[in-house]
């Protein structure tokens, strides 16, 4: 490479690239805490019927984003920095206009016309246009969630992020605590929806000016394509995270799809842990795997699943065992219903230390990712059809559950297969193994000392002792266990006796 190539390619990377991770990192945590806060003041005020409906449009919402988006707005991270001025015009302009027909075929779709929408649905949508509207403004708007980033214009799109996450949430409870109805709330948030999507038009205008060019069929086509692998692995992801709380909608009352819906409470808390740990660890197994070192890919790996099991394992058995007390504490004893599906949950989340996924895209394994998506997807909705039918409201959550752990019993064999390296390797098993033992003997222990204090004490009171006597003994039998040692290891040591052909992948 020339001395000006390398020039040209060193100024293209951004500046304080570090602080501008951390910055939208910050905003993202800060938007999950909002949106965890949020119900916890709505379901003070709105009665569990209402608080279901509410939920229930938002299930509604993430479902149409899933399926009709397209991963049109993503899309434009490639698009928009190798493009000129009036490239960059056109593209956003396509996304436009191909997320407001979207939203327009959505918002039909969710409407009263539409004679297959599940009884509960259908219930909402008799409230007139509010359910469409909102939909469709909600689609068109999702653009402006990334579109500052796509430019680089990072400051811009953390100070969006948090200041209409702060909006929301305030709005929102406002609108619950001085009325303490749903329709006021419903209304608020398709104001809030209006606005947003006022403020991408503003943002356009400002940045892009509102003119042509405004469709090139043979660019569209291209930005299609570009996206619609993306899309598609997308949807069924989405799909699968959301299938059984559709079973749940069909098969029991809106107050008791409340309950459930707030059950998967630790699911965004492990998402943070694994992305965490795949931005730190992802660089690093990238260049091993295109320097051909499928083994010591496979290693870091190993090592980042040992060290998300670390830290969640502990949190995980917590909830597990103090489940009811949680529920109370924060969504108050009306929703105590949520503690066995919570459990259920909580059982599928164990197996989410583990992130194949990335290993997959290294391998370039897109094809076979969306063949087992497509069978995982099935197979959840039928057991969720089932286990609900059969065990009431909790097996509801068995087959997003039994999902999972298909999925990744798939990935593992066919990582296994493209690289050479026998199943059994390819994660730290045994540290995996002792670090789930201790986790779950601390939470026993801590449940045995907990279950001998009174009553009168109240949850906050058992969940605070029982936090800090697992907490004390997870570390303690870790230590008794020597496990610190075992961590750095069995899995390096395996994998390096483990002959790979050429160290090249040999997928058929």
């Amino acid at each position: 490479m020339s001395s000006g190539t390398g020039a040209a390619t060193a100024s293209a990377v951004p500046h304080r690239l570090g602080h501008r991770t951390i910055s939208l990192g910050a905003a993202n945590v800060i938007d999950y805490a909002m949106q965890f806060l949020l119900p916890v003041v709505l379901v003070r005020y709105l009665t569990p019927e209402a608080f279901g409906s509410y939920r229930l449009l938002w299930l509604v919402a993430g479902t149409v984003m899933a399926v009709v988006t397209q991963a049109m707005a993503a899309g434009l991270f490639y698009f928009l920095p190798r493009s000129g001025d009036e490239e960059k015009r056109l593209y956003i302009n396509q996304a436009l206009l191909y997320l407001s027909a979207a939203g327009l075929i959505a918002a039909c779709a969710v409407s009263g016309w539409n004679p297959w929408l599940p009884q509960n649905v259908r219930e909402l949508s008799s409230n007139g246009a509010l359910l469409p509207t909102f939909v469709m403004f909600w689609v068109v708007s999702s653009l402006l969630d990334l579109i500052g980033s796509t430019e680089e214009r990072v400051r811009w799109q953390t100070r969006t992020i948090v200041g209409l996450s702060a909006l929301r949430a305030v709005a929102l409870s406002a609108a619950a605590v001085l009325t303490r109805q749903l329709e006021p709330v419903l209304l608020t948030l398709l104001g809030f929806a209006i606005f947003k999507f006022a403020l991408l038009l503003t943002y356009v205008a400002r940045y892009h000016g509102l003119k042509g060019p405004f469709l090139r069929r043979r660019a569209f086509t291209r930005q299609l394509r570009q996206t619609a692998p993306f899309a598609f692995t997308g949807a069924l992801y989405g799909l699968r995270a959301q299938a059984d709380q559709w079973v749940a909608t069909a098969l029991f009352s809106v107050g008791m799809f409340a309950s459930f819906s707030i059950a998967a409470l630790l699911s965004p808390l492990v998402h943070l842990c694994r992305v965490s740990v795949q931005q730190a660890f992802l660089p690093s197994i990238s260049r091993l795997e295109a320097a051909g070192d499928l083994r010591g890919m496979l290693e870091l790996n190993s090592r980042g699943s040992v060290l998300a099991a670390t830290l969640l394992y502990p949190v995980l058995v917590f909830a597990f065992v103090f489940s009811a007390e949680i529920v109370t504490i924060i969504y108050t004893s009306a929703y105590v219903a949520a503690a066995p599906v919570m459990r259920i949950y909580i059982l599928g989340l164990i197996a989410l230390v583990i992130e194949p996924a990335t290993l997959m895209l290294l391998l370039r394994q897109g094809a076979f990712s969306m063949r087992l998506g497509v069978l995982a997807l099935a197979l959840s909705v039928g057991l969720s059809w089932t286990c609900a039918c059969a065990g009431g409201l909790a097996g509801a959550a068995v087959g997003s559950v039994t999902a999972i752990y298909l999925d990744h019993v798939g990935t593992l064999w066919r990582i296994s297969r493209c690289t050479g390296i026998r199943w059994r390797h390819l994660q730290d098993w045994r540290s995996l193994g002792l670090l789930l033992l201790c986790a779950s003997l601390a939470g026993v222990i801590s449940w045995a000392v907990v279950s001998r204090v009174p009553a009168g004490f109240g949850p906050e009171v058992r969940v605070a002792a029982g936090g800090v006597l697992l907490a004390v003994a997870y570390l303690a039998l870790i230590a008794m266990c020597r496990l610190a040692r075992r961590l750095r290891g069995p899995a390096a040591q395996a994998m390096r006796r483990e002959a790979v052909s050429g160290g090249a992948a040999r997928c058929d």
